[in-house]
């Protein structure tokens, strides 16, 4: 979904939209599953990136601007528990029980016009 909203900065806001939002890459060069006997699944992701591309535009009571942007996210560390009740009363149900993640580097890159 596209991200619009404003932000009050000194003199006056700043609208902006975010919009046609894809991710065009995502890398997981370490991922591992193992299970927790008796209660779930711990899953970790290591050093993963994620690149998405976008429409931008922001409008003040000066000026506007908008054009495309590309954000590359790396070193992503990612930890996640998943319960899985084993009570056989239907169907096999997962449920996420705790999540850490650990953000890394973040590279942000506007163009102008489009």
């Amino acid at each position: 979904p596209d991200l619009t909203g404003h932000e009050k900065f000194g003199l006056g806001n700043v609208k902006y939209n975010i919009s046609r939002i894809h991710v065009t890459a995502v890398e997981l060069p370490s991922a591992s599953i193992s299970l927790l006997p008796g209660f779930g699944i711990k899953l970790v992701i290591g050093n993963a990136s994620l690149t998405i591309d976008m429409n931008w535009n922001i409008r003040t009571w000066m000026f506007k601007d908008s054009g495309r942007g590309t954000v590359h996210i790396s070193k992503v560390f990612v930890t996640a528990i998943f319960s899985t009740p084993l009570d056989n009363a239907g169907p096999t149900s997962i449920a996420l029980t705790s999540c850490q993640t650990t953000p890394g580097d973040v590279d942000i890159k506007l163009n102008g016009k489009t």
